[in-house]
Parts: C-alpha cells; structure tokens; sequence
C-alpha cells in the first residue's frame, strides 16, 4: 500500500486560530472571532493563489492587509512567521518512521509520499531543516505545481508521477473535503484527528 500524507495539522503543527490571537490582539478577542478571521484570511482566493505558487509572500501580505484593515507590519509578521512555526507533530512523526522502517523491510509498505498546500518559501524550509521527510519516496508541494487540493488535477499529478495505484493508495489528511477529493479517484481516504486516530485507521487497512 502506498501512503500519502498532508502536512499542515497532520504531520506539522497548523493552528491558524491561536495564531491570529497572538497576532491581532486589538482585533480578535475570542476563539469564534480568530475563526472568523482566520477564513477570511487563509480562506480567501488570494491565499489560495500563495498556495498556488501565483502570489509570493509580500503580494499576500499587502492585499490582506488592504482587504481587512489590517496592520501592514502585523500582517507581514504574521505571513513570513507560519514557516518557524510549522513544527513537528511528535507522535505523527514517530508513526512515520515506524511506516519507513517498515517499507525498508518490504513489510506491506509500497511507498511513502506527501501531498501538502504549501507556499514556496514555506516548503523550502522545511525541506531545509527536517532530515525526515527524506522518508518519504517523494512528494508535491502546491506552489511548485500550480494545483492546490481539493483541485483533482494534484492528486493525477502525484498518482501519474509516481505510477501509483488508486486501490492501492491512502490518502490522510485533517480536511474532509481533500480526503472526499482523493476517493472519488478510487484512493483510500483517512479524515485524520489524532496519531493515535490514524493508526488505528491504518490497522483496519491491513497496515
């Protein structure tokens, strides 16, 4: 079985609310108002075209800053910040090695790959500073590809650069419209809560 794992609150911290709380304390002042402004930030076309690699960090920041009347300086702060704060997921990232060692060990692990709405210089880093994710067989970040999920054609991409199979492919992800995103290709999908959520998951596949 091929696994293919997300990034952002599955294998790296991604809190976007508490983030905005820290950021914006003048602005947002309960966990419903920092949810609020966290979809009219992270939710907006114009992150979804960072993603995409069509905006760089500084375009982002300006037009954000316009559209909500935010503090340009905070915005900045905010948007060049959320790499050094992708940290790992502990218990994710021990699950992972125990899935590498055992694709090592030819046991029932074809492949190990990664799929992640990610900005450049935020997938730049990343790859910079942790030696894991050379466990992974390979791998697409958004921005280098022009695609974001749940947009299909990132999922054909992955599937058709690395020959995988979709019966033979599982999907994990927190957002249940990318997990729904790569079932309708015939991928397995697991919504992801927790490590310990996930592994279990991954023992009634067979893994």
């Amino acid at each position: 079985m091929n696994i293919v794992f997300d990034f952002g609150a599955v294998l790296f911290t991604w809190k976007p609310g508490a983030l905005l709380l820290q950021t914006f304390p003048g602005r947002v002042h309960t966990a419903e108002e920092a949810a609020h402004l966290s979809h009219q930030v992270f939710g907006h076309p114009d992150w979804h075209d960072f993603d995409r690699g069509l905006l760089d960090a500084d375009a982002v920041v300006a037009r954000t800053a316009e559209r909500l009347d935010l503090p340009l300086e905070l915005v900045a702060d905010l948007v060049h910040g959320i790499a050094e704060r992708l940290t790992p997921i502990t218990d994710t990232v021990a699950l992972l090695q125990q899935l590498h060692q055992r694709r090592q060990a030819g046991k029932g692990i074809t492949g190990l790959y990664y799929l992640s709405n990610m900005p450049v210089p935020y997938a730049r880093l990343l790859e910079e500073r942790y030696p894991f994710l050379q466990w992974f067989d390979g791998g697409i970040f958004s921005a280098d590809v022009r695609h974001i999920k749940p947009d299909l054609a990132i999922y054909q991409l992955l599937q058709s650069r690395y020959a995988l199979s979709p019966a033979n492919t599982v999907f994990i992800d927190d957002l249940k419209s990318n997990v729904k995103a790569a079932q309708s290709l015939g991928w397995h999908g697991i919504h992801f809560e927790s490590p310990q959520q996930l592994l279990a998951d991954l023992v009634l596949l067979g893994l």
